[in-house]
């Protein structure tokens, strides 16, 4: 029987003589250093230096489970785990070209495939030990001979530090595109596809994606205003959007837009206890983005807002031209025109809602001052009488020409109740003074626009920190300002490409869109693996200066977590005894119920953990 040795003397390859271990240590630990034998033993001979410095690891040594809190990903590690599968400490570097390696193409592989490629030995075709080692997307194999001492190691993906490559892109990828992590989990969840934990997005969150979204909104911004400095004053628009309806909202974001670049010029993230509370924190966001304008060496010519009460007072005391935008003040007057229009009395109203609402906007629009838009707004009660000859000298006649009338029956009569109502409604000396300070030229509706877009990065019935709140909202404005004013999209003939829609909103009146673009994901992705990963302490640096807000819930105390518990169980709780005063109609546990606990200062809610 040959030796070992003679064997191979025999089958060539140096790589397979170095990569021969007969150490039975190796065969029960497997140290990995590169995806192939061939690049472990350029590592070994190349005689480059000492080893580099270990950078701080960003991942978790072991695939363990996400707090029980959070119930949705709670299970993370293999349902195939076995005794002989293990988690090892990676090695601190591939070796590989971290800016090269996230863009290649990436592949759903199942198990059983790769083990087929490990599972014979490629020299005595003996079955060889193989050994498993997974970190979130992240697995290698180590592949041991027992009878040649044959030895391969192969991975998955390259490793940065500690830190697989794949393992950050798809946090990455979750994050820039205004994904959930959480569903993303469920999805892999259900197909069996292995992924990292919560707490590792999280940490690359924290780490990598948060610094580079804000230090990329931050250049995109001043790349902005660069080009507006020599302009002199401009316009704006401006507007707020709070998390939850009513007097309830944790977080308001305020926006200035430019009206004529149609770009976001600023956004402010406000916390309702910063302010006092949430029907304060629109005039504190308009300051904070009008001071950062000034600061910026930006003057304002006049603004284009909603009709707040505060918002007009403060900037009436800051000297700044204030318009209201129109579409706001068409939707409450149509509201209640359509409201009016169902009395048995003021049907007669249906023929004149569409008119209305259009003259409101010609009024506006064809007028350049105050007075003459409110002279051509009242000339609309003489208008749906028939008279259209008015005795304000400003605008003493219809702009439309004489017309011989077909269905009299359309017309208001003079003296009728409907005709009251609606002078009533419409000539208040709120909407008159309303009406006054319309827009002429410039409105909110690409902000309404922009809403919509947050919408897709921060969900309202998503509680986010204050700084990832920050973040998603510069990634909706990187999304809005690429697509503002995108290239028309063309076909291979030259012709443009359009998509008709029919949203609910418009009432069957359909729409054309243009499909958008991710150039800003691409950016965010390269900033990430070619400079923030290997620098993070910079851009860290940057995030670090915000100042944030202390939580709404920290300013009360909070019991301990034995008091509550004891409360929750206790037969005198006052969720237990409506519980049980009750459980004739409604039959239930009080764990199945997790009802709420009535205390003195805030609430305390126990959820059983299943």
């Amino acid at each position: 029987m040959q030796s070992v040795g003679i064997q191979c003397t025999i089958l060539p390859s140096a790589a397979t003589q170095t990569g021969q271990v007969r150490s039975k240590g190796t065969h029960a630990t497997v140290s990995f250093t590169s995806v192939s034998t061939e690049t472990a033993i350029k590592a070994s001979t190349s005689g480059l230096g000492p080893t580099p410095v270990k950078r701080p690891k960003t991942e978790l040594l072991d695939e363990e489970e996400i707090p029980t809190h959070l119930s949705e990903i709670q299970q993370t590690r293999d349902s195939s785990y076995e005794a002989g599968d293990s988690v090892a400490e990676p090695s601190e570097t591939s070796g590989m070209d971290i800016s090269r390696d996230y863009t290649d193409a990436k592949y759903i592989v199942f198990e059983s495939c790769l083990r087929e490629l490990f599972k014979t030995c490629p020299f005595c075709k003996n079955d060889c030990n193989v050994q498993r080692h997974r970190l979130g997307t992240f697995v290698s194999f180590c592949q041991v001979c027992e009878h040649c001492q044959y030895t391969k190691k192969w991975q998955s993906q390259p490793m940065k530090g500690s830190t697989p490559v794949g393992n950050l892109q798809m946090s990455a990828a979750v994050y820039f595109t205004g994904g959930s992590f959480i569903q993303m989990h469920k999805i892999c969840r259900a197909m069996n596809l292995q992924i990292h934990p919560f707490r590792s997005f999280r940490t690359h969150a924290r780490m990598f994606l948060e610094p580079a979204v804000f230090h990329k909104w931050k250049m995109d911004q001043q790349a902005v205003f660069q080009s507006l400095q020599p302009l002199g004053k401009i316009a704006l628009s401006g507007d707020m959007r709070a998390d939850s309806p009513g007097h309830s909202a944790k977080y308001g974001s305020y926006t200035l837009l430019h009206p004529d670049s149609n770009k976001i010029l600023d956004i402010q993230l406000i916390q309702s206890n910063e302010v006092g509370g949430s029907a304060h924190m629109e005039k504190e966001g308009l300051r904070r983005g009008l001071d950062h304008l000034e600061s910026n060496q930006l003057q304002v010519d006049y603004i284009v807002t909603d009709r707040h009460t505060q918002v007009q007072k403060y900037l009436l005391e800051r000297e700044i031209k204030q318009y209201y935008d129109v579409w706001l003040l068409q939707k409450g007057i149509s509201k209640k025109l359509e409201k009016l229009s169902r009395n048995k009395d003021c049907q007669v109203l249906r023929n004149w809602l569409v008119a209305i609402k259009n003259h409101i906007y010609w009024s506006a629009m064809s007028s350049t001052e105050g007075p003459e838009k409110v002279a051509k707004w009242k000339s609309l009660l003489n208008h749906i009488q028939n008279v259209h000859i008015h005795e304000d000298p400003v605008f003493p006649k219809c702009a439309h020409a004489d017309r011989v009338t077909r269905d009299p029956s359309k017309w208001l009569k003079p003296g009728t109740m409907v005709l009251y109502k609606v002078e009533k409604l419409l000539m208040n000396k709120r909407v008159l003074r309303d009406v006054e300070k319309l827009s002429h030229q410039h409105q909110t509706s690409a902000l309404e626009a922009f809403h919509r877009v947050i919408r897709r990065f921060v969900p309202k019935n998503v509680v986010f920190p204050f700084i990832g709140m920050l973040c998603r909202l510069y990634l909706a404005a990187m999304h809005f300002n690429e697509n503002a004013d995108h290239e028309q999209a063309m076909n291979l003939e030259g012709n443009a490409v359009y998509r008709i829609m029919y949203p609910e909103s418009k009432k069957g009146q359909p729409i054309v869109k243009t499909e958008p673009t991710f150039g800003y994901v691409k950016d965010l992705m390269r900033l990430v693996f070619v400079e923030v990963f290997e620098d993070p302490a910079y851009y860290s640096e940057e995030l670090r200066k915000v100042p944030i807000p202390d939580s709404p819930s920290e300013q009360f105390d909070r019991p301990k977590k034995e008091d509550l518990i004891a409360r929750h169980v206790s037969r005198f709780s006052p969720a237990v005894a409506g519980i049980q005063h009750s459980s004739h109609q409604h039959q239930g546990t009080l764990a199945e119920s997790g009802g709420q606990h009535t205390m003195e200062g805030p609430q305390h809610q126990l959820t059983k953990l299943r």
